[in-house]
């Protein structure tokens, strides 16, 4: 996996966490001395959120975790870490070279693991409602036609379905997704609905529109890409958002009366709620649904998953279009 500067290595063999030593005499004065060492370190302390739970972790002592922090600061030119308060928290840079260092890691260990990854499962993540109508299609023809490569269906609540992290192989994605390392196709678009509490007034109609929801709460999920407020125009943009972070608590949150929703027409058939009516938006633009991956592919069977899913959407394209026969 190619790695940017300043994420880039010259020696890739640092030692695993539980071996590593407590001496940093070799501490990375450039980008290009960074060791596997100096990401694992890091990576605990943003996932622990206290540098001595990551030592325990890391078997290591607190001062050796502290000297290695530093010195990976030291040759980004860049502040990890906020020690300013009692409550340790990464800086921007800090967030932005999590998901790197996570990849990096991934990637590495993708490398290693090159006699086995023909025979590993393909994990494809998702955030929402995967590839609607297509999902059990796909599922069921992947398994027949690679019976010996099982595709694994992950939903992480995270926008690229945890494609940045190295979580997956993979990603059904909608909306545009900008995010470094990253490859998209289109598949298909999708139309949107209006999400709405059962007993809101417009349930009642056959189909709404975006100025009929200017004056809503708008629930809007972080992680689906199916909603932004950039769909009103300017004038008409509502002023009241309620933000989510997953499937559930969108759907929670509409039925409760507390906001409604827009998302894409698969929700409707993936996502059936009690006490959530979903209606037909007539002036709202189609959702892209993308797959993604990275710009270094992390499992030889990826491009067989791509033209699978094209034919699969394809074909039920095709058969939406055809003319009834004549009686």
């Amino acid at each position: 996996m190619p790695i940017e500067p300043p994420l880039c290595f010259a020696r890739m063999s640092g030692t695993k966490s539980g071996t590593s030593s407590d001496d940093d005499s070799r501490a990375p004065a450039t980008p290009g001395s960074v060791e596997l060492r100096h990401l694992r370190c890091f990576l605990a302390i943003a996932e622990e959120r206290n540098v001595t739970r990551a030592a325990e972790r890391l078997r290591l002592t607190q001062p050796a975790v502290s000297r290695t922090l530093a010195a990976l600061e030291r040759a980004l030119g860049v502040r990890l870490v906020d020690r300013s308060t009692h409550h340790l928290s990464l800086t921007p840079e800090g967030r932005a070279f999590q998901d790197r260092a996570t990849a990096a890691i991934a990637a590495f260990e993708d490398a290693l693991a090159v006699g086995r990854t023909a025979r590993r499962p393909l994990r494809l993540g998702h955030a929402w409602s995967a590839a609607g109508p297509h999902t059990t299609p796909l599922l069921r023809r992947w398994r027949e036609a690679h019976p010996d490569v099982p595709l694994e269906l992950l939903r992480i609540d995270d926008r690229t379905a945890g494609l940045t992290r190295g979580e997956v192989d993979a990603a059904l994605l909608r909306g545009t997704v900008d995010a470094p390392g990253l490859v998209t196709e289109l598949l298909y678009t999708e139309a949107r609905v209006a999400a709405l509490p059962a007993d809101d007034p417009l349930a009642d109609r056959d189909e709404v529109s975006l100025a009929d929801l200017t004056d809503r709460t708008i629930a809007l999920n972080t992680v689906s890409g199916a909603t932004t407020l950039d769909l009103w125009p300017a004038a008409i943009r509502p002023r009241e958002v309620i933000t989510v972070a997953n499937t559930d608590d969108w759907l929670v949150t509409i039925a409760a009366g507390r906001a409604v929703g827009i998302t894409a027409t698969a929700t409707v058939g993936m996502h059936q709620y009690r006490g959530v009516i979903y209606r037909p938006l007539t002036d709202a633009p189609e959702v892209p649904v993308l797959l993604a991956r990275r710009d270094t592919p992390s499992h030889p069977c990826l491009r067989e998953l791509a033209t699978l899913i094209h034919e699969i959407t394809h074909n039920a394209s095709a058969n939406d279009h055809e003319a009834p026969e004549a009686p």
